[in-house]
């Protein structure tokens, strides 16, 4: 069985579909190729978020 869901890979840089890469090194899973490549900007928008929540 193949895993069609993309990852992100952080050390490389870039999207991946499969478990292809170490998972301390994988964000994901994400179900196309363009998810997977928003995942950085996705995890700071959260974070700013959360940070602005913090300072309530």
């Amino acid at each position: 069985m193949s895993d069609e869901q993309w990852y992100y890979d952080i050390a490389e840089g870039r999207a991946v579909q499969g478990k292809v890469t170490n998972w301390d090194n994988r964000m994901g899973p994400y179900g196309s190729r363009a998810e997977a490549e928003a995942a950085l900007e996705k995890a700071r928008l959260r974070n700013d978020a959360w940070d602005a929540q913090d300072d309530d």
